[in-house]
């Protein structure tokens, strides 16, 4: 879907959670990043993590999940290129429309009516940074029986965990940045997505997709 009709709040909570340095960088990363933790991985610390959104999204959409040294240097020099022939804009919309987050279920249209019953332009601010905590652990996140995020007792605790602490410090990194605002301003985004109401269409995803509802219609029968 089109990034004009994606919350703001939803572009700024990843911005925050996942990147902050996206519109301030020249390149898909930073250099000294990436040797620092090429060197923790040589050291022996396999979990290193911490990828930029461009090296995210072209793992996404190119690459195999894992951590190896292999896909490490396909992901920075493919990120590389995107980040130099795509604008920050550009990539943050195929980011958004590639990321999981949940199993099997991909991309923010899917995502927002799934667990909130809203279109992605309609989103809260809440939501939007709960579901930004989706992101590093998206294979582990379930939906609650009556909406939402389920957090209860028995779902995954690290899922649980990255989910609260986005919920709860996502603000403040947003607000360090100059609010919602200033946080997608950082990549040259200057309006709302209600300033582009008028221009809602298939690319909007105003309405709830066939698989979200098919999806929902099977895992509320189950229970």
């Amino acid at each position: 879907m089109d990034l004009d009709h994606i919350s703001r709040y939803m572009i700024a909570a990843v911005i925050a959670h996942e990147d902050q340095r996206l519109g301030m960088r020249a390149g898909g990363f930073e250099i000294s990043d990436l040797t620092s933790k090429a060197r923790e991985y040589m050291d022996g610390d396999a979990g290193v993590g911490g990828s930029t959104i461009p090296q995210q999204l072209v793992r996404n959409i190119f690459l195999w999940p894992g951590r190896s040294a292999i896909r490490k240097g396909l992901e920075a020099a493919m990120a590389t290129e995107f980040n130099y022939s795509m604008s920050d804009q550009r990539i943050l919309e195929l980011y958004l429309n590639y990321a999981q987050f949940g199993p099997g279920l991909y991309g923010i249209c899917a995502a927002s009516w799934y667990y909130f019953n809203t279109p992605p332009w309609f989103m809260s601010e809440y939501n939007a940074n709960q579901l930004s905590g989706v992101l590093p652990r998206p294979a582990y996140i379930e939906r609650a029986a009556d909406g939402g995020i389920y957090l209860g007792p028995d779902a995954d605790q690290l899922a649980i965990e990255k989910v609260d602490i986005a919920a709860r410090f996502n603000p403040g990194s947003i607000a360090a940045l100059g609010g919602w605002e200033g946080t997608v301003a950082t990549v040259g985004i200057t309006d709302s997505a209600l300033d582009h109401a008028e221009e809602r269409g298939e690319d909007s995803c105003s309405t709830m997709p066939d698989s979200v509802a098919e999806r929902l219609e099977t895992e509320l029968g189950q229970r």
